[in-house]
C-alpha cells in the first residue's frame, strides 16, 4: 500500500514527481458510490468490488478526474472524491498539490482568483435513470454555503458498448408548465409516484455527442455513460420521488437548501431558472456535436464541451485522437484532467494504458493531471499500440480566448 503524504510534508515530494514528469501528475482511480443508484457496471471496475465502500453505502458509479471536490455522500470516508497523485510508492491529494504550489499546476491567474482547482469531471455509469433533479445556481448555493454547480455531458463511445436500461435523458419541462403543476408535483410526494416526468421531455441519447446543463434546469440523466465535465461543486435537488420502484427521500430534495426553508415549496420552486426550464428551444441552446479544433499527420484534436453559461467560460473539455504509431505535440494555454479511453501510448515520460478492469484500490496508467507548466510548454504524445489512442482532457474557467458557441457545430 502506498504511503499518504500529508500537506505538511509535500514540498519535497511534490517538487520531485513534477520534475520526474515533467509537469505531468499520475493520478490513481476515485471511485465514489451513490446508494440511490444501481450501478452501470461499464467503467472498468472488477464487478466483484462495486460494493467495495459496504453495501449499505450503495453501489460505486462513478469515478472522479482530477478532481479536488469532496464527493457529499453521507457516511462518506475521508477523501471521498478528491483524486491522488501517485510517485515513486507516495500518494498524496491533488488538492494538497495545488495549495502547495498553484502557480505551477494551475497558473497564476485561476490560482490567485479562485485559490483551487474550480472544477472537475467523472464518469457517471448507471443501469437506469437518475431522478429529475437540478443543481443550484451560484447564488442559491451560497445560502448554504456552497457553491453552485453548472455541468456538462459527453457519451464517450467506447465506454458505451450497451445502452443499459433507458439512454434518454428528460431535461427541463414542457412549455407551458405552470409552477402550481409543479408544486403539485411536490405536494404529492408521500402518495406515490408525484408524476414529475409527465411535465417534462426526453431526449435520446446519442453517442459521441454532449449536452451544457446550465444550474437551475431540471435534468434526469439517463443510461448512457457519461463523461461529466462540471464546476467543483456536489449540491443537488431532487425533484421526483420515486424511480424505477425506488423512494427518492425528501432529504434529498433539500440537503442543499436553508433549513427553515425545507417544506417551503415556493422557495424550493424558486431554485429554478423557470424561463431555462420551459425553453421550446432548450436543444437548440444546450445540444453539443463535436467540433474539430487542430489536426495533424495522423490525429485529430476535437472540442467535445463547449459553450458558455450565462456568457461566462467556466469549463471545456477535447477529445485527442492519434493513430496508431502517430506523434504530436499537445499544447494548450491552460492546465487539464486526462482520462484515456482506448488505446496505448506516451505522454511525455509517462505511459498511457486504457485498463480492462480495474479492482478497488488499484493504481492504472490512464489517468494524468496536466499542469500549466506543461500544457503550455508543449508534450509530446505518441500511440505505441495497434489501435488509436483516445484520450478526453477538460479544463477550467476562461483557459480558452475563445470557445466555438452551442450550434457552431452546424457551420
Amino acid at each position: 500500500m502506498a504511503e499518504i503524504v500529508d500537506s505538511g510534508n509535500l514540498s519535497g515530494v511534490l517538487d520531485s514527481a513534477l520534475d520526474a514528469g515533467g509537469g505531468l501528475l499520475r493520478l490513481t482511480p476515485t471511485w465514489v458510490p451513490r446508494a440511490f443508484l444501481h450501478p452501470g457496471k461499464r467503467i472498468r471496475l472488477n464487478p466483484k468490488h462495486y460494493y467495495s465502500y459496504g453495501a449499505e453505502r450503495g453501489g460505486i458509479d462513478e469515478r472522479w478526474f482530477a478532481s479536488t471536490t469532496e464527493a457529499a455522500n453521507d457516511g462518506r470516508v475521508w477523501h471521498e472524491g478528491l483524486s491522488f497523485c501517485s510517485f515513486e510508492g507516495k500518494n498524496f491529494l491533488l488538492r494538497d498539490a495545488v495549495s502547495e504550489n498553484g502557480k505551477r499546476l494551475i497558473g497564476e491567474g485561476m490560482f490567485e482568483k479562485y485559490d483551487r482547482w474550480p472544477v472537475y469531471s467523472k464518469f457517471f455509469d448507471n443501469m437506469g435513470p437518475i431522478p429529475h433533479h437540478m443543481h443550484q445556481s451560484q447564488a442559491d448555493a451560497k445560502l448554504v454555503g456552497q457553491e453552485g454547480k453548472p455541468e456538462s455531458y459527453y457519451f464517450p463511445p467506447q465506454y458505451n458498448n450497451c445502452d443499459n436500461n433507458f439512454p434518454y435523458t428528460f431535461m427541463g419541462l414542457e412549455p407551458g408548465t405552470t409552477k402550481d403543476e409543479l408544486r403539485a408535483c411536490l405536494a404529492n410526494w408521500g402518495n406515490g409516484e408525484n408524476g414529475i416526468l409527465d411535465l417534462s421531455k426526453a431526449y435520446r441519447l446519442k453517442r459521441g455527442t454532449g449536452w451544457l446543463i446550465p444550474p437551475g434546469v431540471l435534468h434526469a440523466p439517463g443510461s448512457l455513460c457519461t463523461y461529466e465535465p462540471q464546476w467543483g461543486s456536489d449540491v443537488f435537488g431532487m425533484f421526483q420521488n420515486i424511480v424505477e420502484g425506488r423512494y427518492v427521500p425528501w432529504e434529498l430534495l433539500v440537503k442543499d437548501m436553508p433549513e427553515e426553508k425545507h417544506q417551503d415549496l415556493d422557495f424550493i420552486i424558486g431554485q429554478l431558472d423557470w424561463e431555462k426550464n420551459i425553453d421550446p428551444s432548450y436543444k437548440d441552446s444546450n445540444y453539443l456535436e463535436p467540433i474539430v479544433a487542430d489536426s495533424g499527420d495522423g490525429w485529430e484534436d476535437k472540442w467535445i464541451v463547449y459553450g458558455t453559461v450565462d456568457d461566462d467560460q467556466l469549463f471545456s473539455s477535447k477529445e485527442l485522437t492519434l493513430q496508431p504509431g502517430a506523434k504530436m505535440t499537445l499544447k494548450d494555454p491552460g492546465a487539464s484532467g486526462w482520462i484515456t479511453v482506448q488505446g496505448k501510448g506516451t505522454m511525455g515520460k509517462l505511459d498511457l494504458q486504457t485498463p480492462v478492469m480495474i479492482d478497488f484500490g488499484q493504481e492504472t496508467e490512464d489517468e494524468i493531471f496536466i499542469t500549466h507548466e506543461a500544457a503550455t510548454g508543449g508534450i509530446e504524445v505518441e500511440n505505441t499500440g495497434s489501435e488509436p489512442l483516445v484520450g478526453l482532457r477538460y479544463f477550467g474557467p476562461d483557459t480558452f480566448g475563445s470557445v466555438p458557441a452551442v450550434g457552431d457545430y452546424r457551420k
